[in-house]
């Protein structure tokens, strides 16, 4: 009920189950399903996500973004991570070294997972010597928005109308729709077109290096050359493009981790004050979910599913059939 909400409001919490698979069609991540409808590599494909019971949620509203709120029923501590530290969940949109643009559809009903797409064509990320496509598991973190009104004090650029990106560093290379638990070591501010386009740095906490990497020199000791690789990657990835270098604040060096959850932790106000209707400026965002008590988008759960089953009825039109549809209001 209401009155159990935590911190993010969550009128329930999921329970923690056994991760396994379910079909070819229905894979299960921790806590979370998710079921790929269309082609891969087709304008029309997406990823939609769901709670271990099955219900349809919305990975940029639903999964908390705080891990603990979710670990009352825990089995088992993460091991060899400190009980103070604070655990972030990541949804994984990017497997490293894999090149297409993958990204929640923030514009979409139920936020799934889908790829870019930029004048009528899908988009990859090109290989920059030496790296092969996205040279970490790349992803966001959920109930995170970078608010384009507001202009950050130290970037002096407005937020870029996204979740807050992440660079999960591990050696681990995820699955797309993933949801896993991070720690924080730091951050990088990258200004892309005039707008902040903040990247965490993080470690799965199930990562070998987990326990022994907490901040940002760390990574610099135990990964030698990696925070260099990632800068270069961010300066040059849109170069094959033809665009010029992306610009970096602070002179490309890592702001700490403390600076990073502080940054968190204002995007997640942001958060709090797009889906609750206190800031009106959205850029045509979505904000339809299914667990948060004080918004006007909440929806219940036989109407999360009554969007799914009425998109994936559109997938399955061809072109006219779909115009048609639009005209008349379905």
């Amino acid at each position: 009920m209401c009155s159990a909400i935590r911190a993010a409001f969550l009128c329930s919490q999921f329970s923690r189950k056994t991760t396994s698979v379910f079909s070819p069609h229905l894979r299960k991540m921790v806590h979370y399903q998710t079921e790929p409808r269309g082609r891969a590599n087709s304008p029309d494909y997406r990823i939609y996500f769901k709670s271990s019971d099955g219900k349809c949620i919305s990975p940029f509203h639903d999964i908390p973004l705080y891990a603990a709120d979710q670990q009352q029923e825990s089995d088992v501590p993460p091991k060899k991570i400190k009980t103070n530290e604070i655990l972030f969940n990541m949804v994984v949109e990017v497997p490293r070294w894999s090149n297409a643009k993958m990204e929640i559809a923030t514009k979409e009903p139920l936020n799934p997972i889908k790829q870019d797409v930029k004048n009528g064509k899908l988009r990859y990320v090109a290989n920059i010597f030496p790296h092969k496509g996205y040279i970490w598991n790349y992803g966001a973190l959920p109930q995170t928005w970078e608010d384009p009104s507001h202009t950050d004090q130290e970037t002096k650029c407005c937020g870029d109308n996204d979740p807050i990106d992440v660079c999960e560093i591990g050696s681990k290379v995820c699955a797309t729709g993933q949801v896993i638990q991070v720690k924080v070591l730091g951050i990088l501010a990258l200004i892309d077109e005039g707008e902040t386009d903040w990247k965490v740095i993080a470690i799965n906490i199930e990562d070998p290096d987990a326990s022994s990497l907490n901040s940002i020199e760390d990574v610099r000791k135990m990964k030698p050359g990696h925070l260099e690789a990632t800068v270069d990657w961010f300066k040059t990835y849109k170069v094959p493009d033809g665009k010029p270098e992306n610009r970096l604040a602070f002179g490309g060096q890592f702001k700490d981790k403390d600076f990073a959850v502080e940054v968190i932790k204002a995007t997640h106000s942001f958060w709090k004050a797009l889906v609750l209707r206190k800031k009106m400026k959205g850029e045509g965002i979505i904000c339809q979910n299914s667990s948060l008590c004080d918004s006007p988008f909440r929806c219940s759960d036989a109407e999360a599913h009554a969007v799914l089953q009425a998109l994936v009825r559109r997938q399955t039109l061809k072109p006219h059939e779909r115009h048609a549809c639009a005209s008349a209001g379905d």
